[in-house]
């Protein structure tokens, strides 16, 4: 699927320029790549499978579009699933003086539906993929057509746990654990899942990270949870103009970072929802990915945006 806007892997290498940052394990990933070419030297790599009505997943901190590979695997027969990585993430290059701040990120991941001709979709969001796809869709309501969200926020975050850790993760400490060690990435990896990965699965996590010029962005989130109040303020005065939209709730029950109390705040602004709780912490792509998929089939199946295969 290549147009003036958009480029393969497979003609980059025949070309004899091959853009892939780091060798992807097809084994555990086997989407073709796909890249597209914005302003200001960014190059967005992304994942465009299957027919029919749109998905657009939206990664958060630290990972790329490879945390949705078991979702993509499964929607794809029903769907023409987009996953997208930002630049500084997976597969994606920004240039030299970006700034990897959320409300640019949303900017460009705004102006790659706009190129792809996205429209009436499905975002599924998660961490800061939230922020960035809820900022495109209270901008943008006629694009939706409906949303999966889970361990996310869109608000400025005010408890105690979640402001220190953003001091530290996104303060001094953070900056030098994440070049000296990757250190951000590995406390992510740590808590964010019951069970780890594998040993390849993590090496895939960890690829667009091995090099200590490319770490900084993991530490620019999380000092982004209280940094970027104002944008995320934004957000919330917004949410009201998807209030009528469809709204499928996936949330990992043992998450670190987002539980409970966030749910019940946008639940109480999008009432057009069903929430399931999955047995997972805070990557429930990967460790329900599964399940996720069958509730989302589910769910589109009862709206009848999808008919039964």
């Amino acid at each position: 699927m290549t147009s003036k806007i958009e480029t393969s892997a497979q003609d980059l290498k025949k070309t004899g320029s091959d853009p892939l940052k780091f060798e992807v394990d097809r084994d555990l990933f086997p989407y073709e790549s796909h890249f597209m070419d914005l302003e200001d030297g960014i190059k967005i790599h992304y994942v465009d499978e299957g027919e029919g009505p749109v998905i657009l997943m939206l990664h958060g901190n630290p990972t790329w579009s490879f945390l949705y590979r078991k979702m993509i695997g499964l929607l794809k027969s029903q769907f023409r699933v987009v996953a997208p990585d930002y630049p500084g993430f997976g597969l994606s290059s920004a240039s030299k003086d970006y700034d990897y701040l959320p409300e640019t990120q949303s900017k460009v991941i705004s102006e790659f539906v706009k190129k792809l001709e996205l429209k009436d979709m499905i975002l599924v969001m998660q961490d800061w993929g939230g922020p960035i796809g809820l900022n495109l869709a209270t901008g943008n309501p006629e694009l939706v057509r409906g949303m999966v969200i889970g361990n996310t926020w869109a608000w400025p975050l005010y408890r105690k746990g979640q402001q220190m850790f953003s001091k530290l993760m996104g303060g001094f400490l953070g900056r030098w654990m994440a070049r000296s060690f990757n250190g951000v990435w590995r406390v992510f990896m740590k808590r964010g899942f019951l069970k780890s990965p594998s040993k390849e699965e993590l090496l895939m996590y960890s690829a667009p990270f091995r090099q200590t010029d490319q770490r900084k962005q993991t530490s620019i989130f999380p000092r982004e949870l209280t940094g970027s109040a104002r944008f995320l303020s934004k957000i919330e005065s917004q949410l009201y103009h998807l209030k009528d939209k469809e709204v499928l709730f996936t949330w990992g029950s043992r998450d670190f970072a987002f539980q409970q109390e966030e749910l019940d705040r946008f639940q109480s602004h999008l009432p057009n929802h069903r929430t399931h709780l999955l047995e997972a912490s805070h990557f429930w792509q990967d460790e329900r990915g599964e399940e996720a998929s069958e509730h989302i089939l589910d769910w589109a199946l009862k709206q009848g945006w999808i008919s039964e295969e």
